[in-house]
């Protein structure tokens, strides 16, 4: 079918009803609500690490080891959710919230390599458990060696 000349009446009515179709398809989002349930779930996650905390430092830890267990925990429950394809549920509802950098971390890492494990335990997960944990590696390191080189030079200098 020729498609109408753009100006014409033809070619007009279609834009309007193409875009009364968008907007029909198209979900609407409440921001406030998006942002409340990102809170709401970040707030959660955060409250849980917390409780961790807490119950290891009453138990007799120290803080430092008391943190090494947090982080050990949230990892270890951030990827038993993945595996059960649980977080990817909590992700949609609390969106950026689900983000909380140790948790969200571990779920990307675990992420990548279940959906890759069809492909062999070498080139399969071995090789793509690194697709988001390489980058973030990488210039973790770089950036921090920049940094450090600048503050020798600038150490040098006797400027610091």
């Amino acid at each position: 079918m020729k498609q109408p000349a753009p100006g014409t009446k033809t070619y007009k009515e279609n834009q309007k009803r193409y875009e009364k179709y968008v907007n029909s398809i198209t979900p609407s989002h409440s921001l406030l609500l998006n942002m409340a349930k990102a809170f709401l779930t970040g707030g959660l996650i955060c409250a849980f690490g917390q409780l961790i905390l807490n119950t290891a430092m009453t138990i007799g830890a120290d803080r430092e080891t008391a943190g090494n267990w947090c982080s050990l925990l949230l990892i270890l429950s951030s990827v038993i959710l993945t595996g059960l394809n649980l977080y990817s549920k909590i992700g949609k509802f609390g969106g950026a919230g689900s983000l909380v950098p140790i948790t969200g971390f571990a779920n990307s890492v675990a992420a990548s390599a279940i959906e890759y494990r069809a492909e062999g335990q070498v080139f399969g997960i071995g090789c793509k458990i690194f697709t988001i944990a390489g980058p973030v590696i990488l210039y973790g390191i770089l950036s921090s060696w920049i940094l450090g080189l600048i503050y020798f030079i600038v150490h040098l200098m006797e400027v610091m």
